[in-house]
């Protein structure tokens, strides 16, 4: 691997509610084989050399048994949480804005993952940092399988789209701190609100975006579905 002299920080998100599962705890807090699913993640930051510190973005509710498991698990790459913000992006701001308040470097490289994505792969992460040699920020993509339409009023096809042209974004993405922080503070309260993918505002603001071949085992779990499917490749 042709990695890059800088250091590198994964930023977790472990903010969301996980209300489409219709469960007593948010998704990423779910036990599947006694051990909570940002668990996985976590551990495969912390096994992995090149990262240098994990940041997590939390509601203050769970901190004590995040916490509890960091201490269990000898997390000692863990550096600090940040509360979460109203939505997705709000919390990944939250998150940089704490990086930098704990003296993290504007040229560092940011790992910003789903904690609800439990399949991540050291070859994933290794990728998001070899292109920070290209690219001012990196995402693992899949290719869109099925026809896609456009329908202006939800009744009848309005278009067509190539799906040879159409990806679905994947975590995590990459970026550095200094760059991609001021295009987060170029935006108004409500334009951050309304993002809804990480790379979109890199995109927007002219950084240049490099994309690379996700993984279809690198699903967030979204769904009843998805957990189940977790649970038998876990269990099973």
């Amino acid at each position: 691997m042709n990695n890059i002299k800088v250091k590198k920080y994964a930023l977790v998100l472990s903010g969301g509610k996980g209300v489409r599962l219709g469960l007593d705890k948010p998704k990423q807090y779910i036990e599947v084989n006694d051990k909570p699913i940002i668990g996985y993640c976590l551990d495969t930051f912390q096994q992995y050399a090149n990262i240098d510190g994990i940041v997590i973005v939390i509601d203050d509710s769970w901190r004590e048994y995040v916490q509890s498991y960091i201490r269990e698990e000898g997390i000692d790459k863990f550096l600090c949480f940040a509360p979460a913000g109203k939505s997705r992006q709000h919390s990944i701001l939250s998150g940089l804005k704490a990086m930098k308040e704990n003296g993290i470097s504007d040229d560092s490289v940011v790992i910003i993952h789903d904690a609800a994505r439990p399949n991540v792969s050291a070859e994933i992460i290794d990728t998001c940092i070899e292109k920070m040699e290209d690219y001012d920020c990196a995402m693992p993509v899949i290719p869109v399988k099925d026809t896609v339409y456009v329908s202006y009023d939800g009744k009848t096809i309005g278009a067509l789209l190539d799906r040879d042209t159409l990806f679905a974004g994947q975590a995590p993405e990459s970026c550095r701190l200094g760059s991609y922080y001021k295009a987060n503070m170029t935006l108004t309260d409500e334009e951050i609100e309304n993002v809804r993918g990480t790379s979109a505002i890199a995109y927007e603001k002219g950084l240049t975006v490099g994309l690379f071949p996700g993984s279809e085992s690198n699903y967030k779990i979204t769904t009843a579905v998805d957990l189940e499917k977790f649970k038998r490749e876990t269990e099973g």
